[in-house]
C-alpha cells in the first residue's frame, strides 16, 4: 500500500493548494518579477484565504500584464477603473492602487541596489534560514526580521507591507523555511542546491 505523504497541515486537502505547497511554498525565489508578484499577491491577501488569492493567480497575471513593473508604474487611472471592473481579481481600490505603487518602489529598488532579488535576500544574508517548527501553533505571524523589513519597505513607498504580510512573503519565496519538522518538504527545501533553485536575475521588471 502507497504511503501518504505528510504535509504542512495548513495546505488541507485541496488539489490547488497541496500542488503549492508540495511544488512552491519555501522553494527558494530569485527572478525580480516572481518576488513582485508574491509581494502583490500577499498584499492582496490581507483580511482573505491564501487559497482565494491562489485561485484568483492567473486572472492577476493576465490582468496585471504579467506583474511587469514597468507597465504597471505607468497605469493610469482608467487602469485602476479596469481593474476594479474584473470579477477575477480582489476589486479593493486600496489594494490595487497599492499595486501601482509597490511597482514604482521596485523600480527605485533595482536602480539602487540593482535587483529587487539583492535587496530582498540581503536580509538573510542570501542564504534562508532554517526552521524546526514542530507544529504550525509554533510559526511566528511574523518576526523582528519581518518587522525590519515591513519598516525599510513603507519607508521606500510600498503599502500592504506590514510585518505579518512581510513574514508571509519571507515563507513563500524561501527566505525561512518554514515546513513543519514532520512534512515531507521540510527536508527537501533543506538539502536544496543552487542547481535546483532558479538562480535567474529577471531585469524585465526594470
Amino acid at each position: 500500500m502507497r504511503k501518504m505523504k505528510n504535509r504542512c497541515i495548513w495546505c488541507g486537502k485541496d488539489p490547488l493548494y497541496i500542488a503549492y505547497h508540495d511544488e512552491q511554498w519555501g522553494v527558494p525565489v530569485h527572478d525580480d518579477r516572481l518576488l513582485f508578484e508574491f509581494l502583490v499577491l500577499e498584499g492582496a491577501q490581507a483580511g482573505l484565504s491564501w487559497l482565494t488569492i491562489l485561485k484568483k493567480r492567473e486572472n492577476y497575471r493576465k490582468a496585471f500584464h504579467s506583474f511587469d513593473c514597468e507597465t504597471i508604474a505607468n497605469y493610469s487611472e482608467t487602469d485602476v477603473k479596469r481593474l476594479l471592473a474584473d470579477s477575477g481579481i480582489v476589486r479593493n481600490r486600496l489594494k490595487i492602487e497599492s499595486a501601482i505603487k509597490n511597482a514604482r518602489a521596485v523600480i527605485e529598488i533595482q536602480e539602487a541596489f540593482g535587483s529587487l532579488d539583492a535587496y530582498l535576500w540581503r536580509y538573510v544574508e542570501g542564504t534562508p534560514e532554517q526552521n524546526k517548527w514542530k507544529s504550525m501553533a509554533d510559526i511566528p505571524a511574523k518576526t523582528k526580521l519581518s518587522e525590519v523589513m515591513s519598516k525599510d519597505l513603507k519607508k521606500r513607498g510600498f503599502n500592504f507591507v506590514g510585518p505579518t504580510i512581510c513574514y508571509a512573503f519571507m515563507q513563500a519565496v524561501g527566505m525561512v523555511n518554514d515546513h513543519t519538522t514532520d512534512c515531507f518538504r521540510h527536508d527537501e527545501i533543506k538539502n536544496l542546491t543552487q542547481s535546483d533553485v532558479s538562480s535567474v536575475r529577471d531585469t524585465s521588471c526594470r
